[in-house]
């Protein structure tokens, strides 16, 4: 398991590559006053309006300049929030599927080496988390199962668990003229850092010269696989499991589940995450009261006191910050290191999640680990082997709720929360993928990412931006995606299912509308299924024509197989 202790440096790189925005570390009470005051507008934001692909580069900025009135717009134009500063989650839909997990440099097709070699065609996956709260403290504990198919005809399995704790600290207030029906707004932070580890199963031993016939048989090879792994898992709850004993009836059950052809591939690989997370959300529902008497004061009333209270979220909005780092240890991208940084801003309005919206934008930058490793030690310019940028939007609707009943017992409340729902959404991704093979467009790349030169002329650029002709005042790295960066775009349609349940216990008292307080203890668990299809028409930006302008064409390698539903 790599920790901070084995590989030191990759928090100074998050830290350089939020750059700039660090400067402004001593933000006033004022501001987070005025954050306090601005959650709604940013729920609005984030769901309101559908924001189109080729401004998606601007959302940071605004939602820098909504989170930080009192810095002015300046700031956020220049680049001291916006620039440098995507970094997930490495949880992006569609693109290469996870931004630098890929799979080594694919091949170059014999008509147009822009073309990429293939797409995602579909992607299944299952998230579980678990998070406990001691008071300030924050633990949580995932497991992510992902089922992909893919235009070659091969499919893949990952499954990736992981555990972080960390920070977190909340503020409510009640909205005027409504705290008799529990009207109310809520702002949190948290930080969490934490480790995990993860392995991907490469299917892919029907080969043949019919994409869609290998597809079809290798994913029935995945799904005889993840049975053989449920059933495995299943067998180490058995009392008296021994993993070096002579195999059991259980353990033989679950080996004969195996598909007769075994994945390629099942690499080991160390991950170490850290993220930031602000959010806020509003919520509506109804108070229970007394009447203030009781017992041998039955004659006398000190007015009516809390009891507790119903409510449901009508509005929610996340903005994260992930910074992931990966550490192949085996398969075909073993000794290599790769940084995903991912900026999500997400939200839901409506009281039974009618609306979402999503943006995300990704970063992922892959290294030689031994090489690496070095640099670091001797202090030295680090080279880039590959970058990929992704960046998504979603935006959907679809039925559910998430609700909150709580009880008061003076200053302690007592609360229990859940819920569920379906959305239908659309998502749109696009990707540039650019291979670092000379020492000129390496150093470019590292230049960007640390943040040196001008900053109004490092900003993130788009795939979109990348495929038109490079402005008088471009970046070196806008010129290098647009010369030789492997662009495209695809759209999918997604379902989520969801399931939610949480506990808490608190100690707060309230004055006038604002509550004031903390949670003693809780723990929240969440279900997610989310399955995407690659629809419309994926297209990819061929060479630089003349007058420089990349045309977008089809995508023919990722059209020539169709998806198979599960």
């Amino acid at each position: 398991m790599m920790g901070a202790d084995r590989f030191p440096a990759w928090r100074e790189r998050a830290r350089r590559w939020r750059g700039r925005r660090r400067r402004d570390s001593g933000q006033s009470g004022a501001e987070y006053a005025a954050m306090v005051g601005v959650v709604s507008l940013v729920v609005a934001a984030i769901v309101g309006v559908s924001v189109p692909a080729d401004t998606a580069t601007g959302l940071k900025s605004a939602v820098c300049r909504i989170l930080h009135p009192l810095s002015g717009s300046d700031a956020c134009a220049t680049g001291d929030y916006a620039d440098g500063e995507g970094d997930d989650g490495g949880e992006g839909d569609g693109g290469d599927g996870g931004g630098g997990e890929g799979d080594g440099d694919p091949f170059v097709p014999g008509d147009d080496p822009f073309e990429p070699a293939r797409c995602l065609l579909s992607q299944d996956q299952t998230k579980d988390t678990v998070v406990i709260q001691v008071v300030f403290i924050k633990i949580s504990a995932s497991e992510t199962v992902k089922l992909q198919q893919w235009s070659d005809g091969t499919v893949t399995l990952e499954r990736v668990t992981d555990t972080a704790g960390g920070v977190t600290a909340s503020i409510s207030a009640g909205i005027p003229g409504l705290k008799d029906w529990g009207g109310s707004a809520k702002l949190s932070g948290t930080y969490m850092g934490g480790s995990g580890n993860g392995g991907q199963w490469l299917f892919n031993g029907n080969k043949s010269d019919n994409p869609q016939a290998d597809l079809e048989a290798n994913l029935a090879d995945a799904q005889k696989f993840a049975a053989y792994l449920r059933a495995n898992d299943g067998c180490r709850y058995q009392s008296g499991y021994n993993p070096g004993a002579a195999m059991g009836a259980c353990a033989q059950d679950a080996a004969s589940k195996k598909p007769d052809l075994e994945p390629e591939l099942a690499p080991d690989v160390d991950i170490t995450k850290t993220t930031t997370e602000a959010s806020g959300s509003v919520s509506f529902g109804g108070k229970f009261k007394s009447n203030g008497k009781s017992g041998k004061d039955a004659g006398k009333s000190d007015g009516p006191k809390d009891l507790g209270k119903i409510s449901g979220e009508v509005l929610s909005g996340t903005m994260t910050e992930d910074v992931v780092v990966m550490r192949h240890n085996t398969g075909q991208n073993a000794g290599k290191i790769t940084f995903i940084y991912t900026f999500t801003v997400k939200g839901i309005a409506g009281a039974g999640g009618v609306a979402t919206g999503e943006r995300m934008q990704q970063v992922a930058v892959t290294y030689d680990a031994a090489a690496y490793d070095q640099e670091e030690e001797d202090d030295a310019p680090h080279h880039p082997e590959k970058l990929v940028i992704t960046t998504s939007q979603e935006a959907g609707d679809g039925g559910g709720f998430k609700g909150e009943a709580g009880a008061n017992a003076g200053p302690v409340t007592i609360d229990v929360g859940g819920g569920g729902g379906s959305t239908e959404s659309e998502i749109h991704t696009e990707t540039a993928e650019l291979i670092l093979d000379n020492d000129t467009d390496s150093t470019a790349v590292e230049d960007w990412l640390r943040g040196n030169g001008d900053p109004s002329k490092n900003p993130l650029p788009s795939p979109s931006d990348a495929a038109k002709v490079p402005g008088p005042d471009a970046s070196p790295l806008e010129r290098l995606l647009h010369d030789k960066g492997k662009l495209s775009k695809l759209d999918y349609k997604a379902n989520t299912d969801w399931w939610n349940a949480s506990l808490g216990i608190g100690f707060g008292v309230s004055m006038g509308q604002f509550s004031l307080g903390f949670k003693l203890f809780g723990i929240e668990i969440t279900h997610e299924s989310k399955t995407q299809t690659i629809t419309g028409n994926p297209t990819y930006a061929t060479g630089p024509k003349s007058g420089g302008a990349r045309p977008w064409v089809e995508w023919k390698n990722c059209t020539q197989t169709k998806p198979i539903p599960t």
